[in-house]
């Protein structure tokens, strides 16, 4: 598997985590006082997630101005 496709499914399983992680913040602010670990747990994976994204957004642009092709926009 390439470095793109790698990235790509990362990307996705992160989301996952990330998700998961917000649904338990949820949850226990629903139950009363959450823990600080609970509240904060959805950051490392929103920091890999908008890492990625970004790298994963400018990544057909870089591929079209390698190539010469003009860009629309």
């Amino acid at each position: 598997m390439n470095w793109n496709k790698w990235l790509r499914q990362s990307h996705r399983w992160v989301s996952i985590v990330f998700t998961l992680a917000v649904v338990a913040n949820f949850v226990a602010m629903g139950l009363g006082d959450p823990p600080p670990w609970i509240v904060y747990a959805p950051l490392p994976p929103l920091f890999l997630l908008m890492a990625s994204g970004l790298y994963l957004f400018v990544l057909p642009y870089a591929a079209k101005r390698c190539s010469g092709q003009p860009i629309k926009g």
